[in-house]
């Protein structure tokens, strides 16, 4: 059978708080039990200590100091509380006893020693405690004095105290069962609503929440890092949709490009400069469409794949053999730049490495016409990688989108630079997944500096 939660928290309490009661339980009988049967071999031991100084034998006879003791009534009655004695020979053979014994004896242990304490024995149908003292006079072991007092209300206390408690403890773990039972619903009642707001939220309504109670608990938390959840959730889709939207207008405009051109080609005979022009035109905007598209798949491996397992990097003599092959290359005047004289290493994943500065100097060359400086230093001990340019700069409004997928600058489109704007988006998902903080500072017309921290 599937318990509920509510269920399950009052089985467990139960379980646990059944078990701290049967400890306490054990602990109060025991504690009743020691206490009662010490005040009775305290007795015992008080009687035990008037009675073995006043009896010796003497010529294999009992002699007693106060012979009127054994007339009190406490020896001569069974009553509440009697005492009964017996005098007995080294072999255990009876010499004499309190009248009140009848015709019962007491138990005699032949090797029993008095520091042993007392025992319970039964004298016909009836409890008793007895203790056991040698009897020695003039440094002669004479015989034994049995010394005992009845132990039947005692027995009856500790009887109804475990009766009781035996009857008690059911009661209580139901009545505890039920209540843990009624408080786990009440606890739980917060998590029943957080449920049933969580099962109304689709993507239609993904911008609802689930209301968060005023409290500093888990429960509170439990809301908050929902909700906090439903953002990203709801920030992931809006920028899918975004995605989504911006990817088919821009592949949109080169198929219209190219339909315009195909149309106007099958409209009327051409000559062949018209015919080689309007291809040309096509094939432009086939070779944007495979350039986006690349980089659309570049992307989407990047925001998929696995993470790339991360190398030992000594950044000096790696960016310094990416700006000479680049200036072999594209033939511009690339710098690499570093005041530090130690090699210094850095654990990051080569290849992502690669991608991301690709990107940076390509966006480099193709935003401005002077030199372009790449540079390795320690700044606040974290190595950091520098790609500055000398181009237009980007504007301040632009800085903080420019890492958004298929935004470009407008100056760039007016300019008609080409690109697809996903180069930069490409750049932030590799420097997330490696671990790399990415930042960029620009002035209009001085140029615009990337920075990579490790």
């Amino acid at each position: 059978m599937k318990l509920s939660y509510k269920e399950k928290i009052a089985r467990r309490l139960t379980i646990v708080t059944a078990l701290i009661v049967m400890v306490v339980f054990g602990v109060i009988y025991w504690v009743v039990d020691f206490t009662v049967v010490g005040n009775i071999d305290r007795e015992l031991d008080l009687e035990t200590n008037k009675h073995v100084g006043q009896i010796f034998l003497e010529d294999g006879e009992i002699k007693f100091i106060h012979k009127d003791e054994w007339m009190e009534e406490e020896h001569q009655e069974i009553q509440l509380n009697p005492i009964f004695i017996e005098i007995v020979d080294l072999d255990g053979n009876s010499m004499d006893k309190s009248p009140n014994l009848g015709n019962h004896r007491l138990l005699f242990h032949p090797d029993w020693s008095s520091k042993e304490g007392a025992s319970t024995i039964k004298i016909g149908d009836q409890l008793v405690r007895q203790k056991q003292m040698l009897l020695n006079h003039e440094g002669i072991d004479e015989g034994y004095l049995l010394v005992a007092t009845s132990f039947e209300d005692t027995q009856k206390l500790l009887n109804n105290l475990r009766n009781i408690l035996l009857l008690l403890y059911p009661g209580i773990l139901i009545s505890l069962f039920l209540t843990m039972r009624y408080l786990a619903g009440k606890s739980i009642q917060p998590i029943k609503k957080i449920i049933s707001k969580t099962n109304q939220i689709t993507q239609s309504n993904l911008n609802e929440r689930v209301p968060v109670l005023d409290q500093k608990d888990e429960i509170g938390q439990l809301t908050r890092s929902i909700n906090d959840l439903l953002n990203r959730l709801e920030q992931s889709i809006i920028r899918e949709k975004q995605f989504t939207s911006d990817a088919s207008h821009e592949l949109r405009t080169p198929l219209s490009v190219m339909r315009g051109t195909l149309e106007v080609l099958i409209r009327k005979p051409r000559t062949s400069e018209e015919y080689v022009n309007k291809i040309q035109t096509a094939l432009g905007s086939i070779d944007r469409m495979s350039a986006m598209i690349d980089q659309l798949l570049a992307l989407a491996r990047v925001e998929k794949g696995a993470p790339s397992p991360k190398d030992e990097v000594e950044i000096l003599s790696f960016v310094e053999e990416m700006a000479a092959q680049y200036q072999t290359d594209t033939g511009r005047e690339i710098r690499f730049k570093t005041r530090e004289s130690m090699p210094i290493f850095v654990q990051v994943s080569e290849k992502s490495l690669v991608m991301i500065l690709n990107n940076l100097i390509q966006n480099a060359i193709k935003y401005s016409e002077g030199p372009i400086d790449l540079e390795v230093k320690i700044e606040n001990g974290k190595p950091m990688i520098f790609v500055n340019d000398q181009g237009q700069g980007i504007a301040a409004e632009s800085i903080k989108k420019i890492f958004d997928p298929f935004y470009r600058d407008p100056s760039a489109l007016e300019k008609l630079i080409p690109g697809t704007g996903l180069g930069l988006a490409i750049v932030k998902k590799l420097a997330q997944e490696s671990g790399i903080e990415i930042s960029v500072s620009s002035e209009s017309g001085l140029g615009s500096t990337f920075r990579l921290g490790f």
